[in-house]
């Protein structure tokens, strides 16, 4: 079970021939290579035949061999295009390849065979919420359970896809009903813990956190979700400890692989480090403050960074070299990723290393941007309203640049947009304000920080242009929902980890009014002095 597009377990026909009963038997047991061998020796004798060549598909896909699963079963599918069950292992199988809208086709055509095929109804809800169509998807799920009342699977996902539409009474609603059935899978009450993060009740949610560690001490999601809840109020001593469960979660950060001794803060004068970039380009701007107290106990620095950001990183303090992307790993002493860099120097709430700035621009490249920018003495201000899309938050951090025409309005202020992208309706709304855009012309962030060099006030949401900037030492009015991340704490107006930086937080999920009436307010007062 899982609460990512859990998708259903592959069948054969109803009544599988007889000399494939024994193969199937095998192959639910998890017993593939007898599976396999029995399959054979009937293909051997009858090349054709059909529930074999099915049966094999499946233990294909079963191994991960989905692009000779799919072939095997189209084969099978050709000779019974109608089959409902054919149908839906074949979708099933696309869905393994990330082909989700011709899975959807397939369990569609299923259904049109068969309404009533259930394995085929939950895989098409699966493939509707891979698309991101989770209203569908939810009534997809509903009609599920409507069948199945008990299948904790299927309230399982329904609480998903009620957490992401904002109806997170009606998510934990799901899951408490799947924890009475099965009080003892872990995952739920991880999945329920995590509704209750998303309404903001953070000690309820570690609670179910710790229920989950109970009923499974090594449960990674349990473990790194309630790292984040001891992160945001401050417990810095357990959080980043718990920090490192990161690690072994179905969402394990990817780094470079390194044959060196992780760095945990043990004395390294003499010796050579390489740090890691594991995360977003936000996340490393945050912890590459850590360089300079790195290279201050007597260590060769190396940073391994993603291209946009190399060549701000090469002009830090304390750097020795940046890998490029193609390079092949360096031999090195010890290796240590950005976010283990807190855990290595056992960083406290009041011990933050907040000097700013800790990144500077080029001054080549700031000469080359301030002809670009206008020259009136008015307030420079400037503006990113949304993050990347692909985000899996970014529907709740971003905000539809609509909602900024009263800020654009204001008088003697002069606004710059460091937006990278903007749809037709963004610049005609950029256009009619009278925004100077240039966030579409940097080719990387020593672009980015060229230009905010030059700014009065960064206006951001939460995304990695507000780290650039507060990490430059640039006044920062960043725009927070709710919750915020973990790294934003709870109920600050300002960042232990960015001086210059104010935070205009939500006060209720998806009210994006009164944070911005705050900040017209006080750009306003900024207008007249």
């Amino acid at each position: 079970m899982t609460s990512e597009s859990a998708a259903a377990e592959p069948v054969l026909a109803a009544e599988p021939a007889p000399g494939i009963a024994e193969a199937f038997a095998r192959f639910q047991e998890g017993r593939l290579a007898d599976a396999e061998t029995i399959c054979n020796a009937i293909l051997t004798a009858q090349p054709e035949d059909f529930d074999s060549l099915h049966l094999l598909g499946l233990l294909r896909h079963r191994q991960g061999r989905n692009a000779e699963a799919l072939r095997l079963v189209a084969a099978v599918l050709r000779r019974a295009p109608r089959s409902a069950e054919v149908l839906s292992n074949y979708g099933l199988i696309l869905s393994a390849l990330k082909r989700h809208a011709e899975a959807l086709a397939c369990f569609e055509d299923a259904l049109a065979s068969d309404a009533g095929h259930l394995l085929a109804l939950k895989n098409r809800a699966a493939s509707l919420k891979s698309l991101g169509r989770h209203d569908e998807a939810l009534a997809a799920f509903a009609t599920v359970h409507a069948a199945r009342p008990d299948d904790i699977d299927v309230l399982n996902e329904c609480g998903g896809l009620l957490v992401r539409l904002g109806q997170i009474e009606a998510a934990l609603a799901c899951y408490d009903r799947a924890l009475t059935l099965a009080p003892q899978v872990a995952e739920l009450q991880v999945n329920k813990g995590s509704a209750l993060a998303a309404a903001g009740r953070f000690m309820d949610a570690l609670a179910c956190f710790n229920a989950a560690i109970a009923i499974d001490p090594q449960c990674a999601e349990a473990h790194h979700r309630a790292s984040l809840i001891r992160l945001r109020s401050g417990d810095f001593k357990n959080g980043w400890r718990d920090y490192e469960w990161r690690w072994r979660t179905q969402w394990a950060p990817q780094v470079r692989r390194v044959n060196a001794p992780l760095w945990r803060g043990e004395p390294i004068a003499g010796k050579t480090i390489l740090l890691l970039a594991e995360q977003g380009y936000g996340d490393t701007i945050q912890f590459v403050r850590y360089v300079p107290m790195v290279a201050a106990r007597g260590a060769r620095v190396i940073l391994d960074v993603p291209p946009p950001l190399q060549e701000i990183a090469l002009g830090m303090d304390g750097v020795a070299a940046v890998l490029r992307t193609d390079a092949p790993a360096p031999r090195v002493d010890y290796q240590c990723p950005f976010m283990t860099l807190p855990l290595a120097f056992a960083t406290e709430l009041a011990t933050i290393p907040a000097n700013v700035p800790y990144i500077r621009p080029s001054p080549e490249l700031v000469a080359e941007w301030r002809d670009r920018l206008p020259q009136t003495g008015r307030p420079r201000i400037g503006l990113c309203w949304a993050g990347s899309s692909a985000h899996l938050n970014d529907h709740n951090r971003s905000i539809a640049l609509s909602r900024f025409a009263e800020i654009l309005s204001l008088p003697d202020l002069r606004f710059i947009s460091v937006q990278r992208e903007a749809d037709v309706e963004a610049q005609a709304i950029l256009q009619r304000h009278g925004v100077v855009e240039l966030g579409q012309d940097f080719e990387s962030f020593s672009d980015t920080a060229a230009v905010l060099a030059e700014l009065d006030v960064l206006i951001s949401v939460d995304t990695a242009v507000a780290h650039l900037a507060g990490a430059l030492g640039k006044a920062v009015a960043l725009l927070l929902p709710y919750p915020a991340e973990w790294r934003w704490l709870t109920d600050r107006a300002d960042s232990p980890w960015y001086p210059t930086m104010r935070l205009f937080r939500q006060t209720v999920a998806g009210d994006w009014d009164a944070p911005l009436a705050r900040l017209r307010k006080e750009l306003g007062l900024l207008a007249q002095r």
